[in-house]
């Protein structure tokens, strides 16, 4: 059993035991596994500690049982292992922004529950007893991109469905009989704003009949490198934890360029596959132990 199948298994565990009093030791000898590798091993894949993951399925255990008019909040806490009501009502009110009587009564709102996160597919290494997405330094070339070109706010509901739709308008316009890679470059970010340029390429020589296509040169970068498996954008905020985690533990500062990271797909016709994203990071002496 992989480390990916052990994650996603440690998932379900937790949601049928979400009553029972978990710990980070309970889920490990479910498994076999020293609670500190599995605590690391954990945080790695999910971003987040162990601890805070059964928080917060407990919190969204607690959105079904309140529906129960049965149960009051007292009964709530205790089911869940919070202790006292207390306890959970401050928990609840960090997670959701208000307090768990509003959601009691008729004609209230409820908040909806939501499922067992999915476990985002990746090699992982360890480095001196930290364990960290699987990464390699290095040169990014310098390619001649043709696509089209649009700007996303990850700020916007919508960001995820536009880039998607214009994925598929670029491989709309191409002949099935173009192989290669697909590249998605991401660019121009300004400090504290969420507004993207994304432009969605390849290096074939290619026409689009589109106000928004563009021939653009990418120049060369160094990066550092990350494998992924899964769905084009479901990888955000995975990525962002693998990245700062990256930084942390090689000690490599990110790089000055206006490209933000570059998605590399091996089949174009393929964008729910394995791909590398290149994040550009300065060219520093690294440690000989990575």
């Amino acid at each position: 059993m992989d480390h990916y199948e052990v994650i996603e298994r440690a998932l379900k565990y937790i949601e049928d035991n979400i009553e029972e009093p978990l710990s980070v030791e309970s889920v490990a000898d479910s498994f076999n596994m020293s609670k500190y590798y599995f605590h690391r091993l954990f945080s790695a894949m999910m971003g987040y500690s162990l601890n805070h993951y059964i928080l917060t399925r407990r919190l969204n255990a607690s959105l079904k049982l309140m529906q129960n008019d049965d149960l009051s909040l007292t009964d709530i806490a205790y089911q869940l292992n919070f202790g006292t009501q207390a306890s959970f009502t401050r928990a609840f009110k960090r997670q959701y922004g208000i307090a768990p009587s509003s959601q009691r009564g008729k004609g209230h709102n409820s908040l909806p529950q939501v499922p067992i996160p999915p476990v985002v597919s990746r090699p992982i290494k360890n480095i001196n007893g930290d364990i960290v997405t699987d990464f390699t330094l290095t040169e990014f070339p310098t390619i001649e991109l043709n696509g089209i070109a649009f700007e996303v706010d990850l700020a916007t509901e919508d960001y995820r469905s536009k880039i998607r739709s214009h994925s598929k308008l670029l491989l709309n316009n191409i002949d099935e009989a173009i192989q290669g890679s697909c590249y998605v470059i991401y660019s121009d970010c300004q400090p504290n704003s969420t507004r993207f340029k994304v432009l969605f390429g390849i290096s074939q020589d290619i026409k689009i009949d589109h106000p928004h296509f563009f021939t653009v040169n990418v120049p060369q970068l160094f990066c550092a490198k990350f494998k992924y498996s899964g769905d084009l954008i479901d990888i955000s905020e995975v990525l962002k934890t693998d990245y700062a985690r990256f930084l942390k533990i090689s000690k490599q500062e990110t790089g000055d360029s206006h490209i933000e990271l570059v998605q590399v797909f091996e089949d174009i016709h393929q964008l729910d596959s394995t791909y590398h994203i290149y994040t550009p990071i300065k060219k520093l002496q690294m440690d000989t132990d990575i």
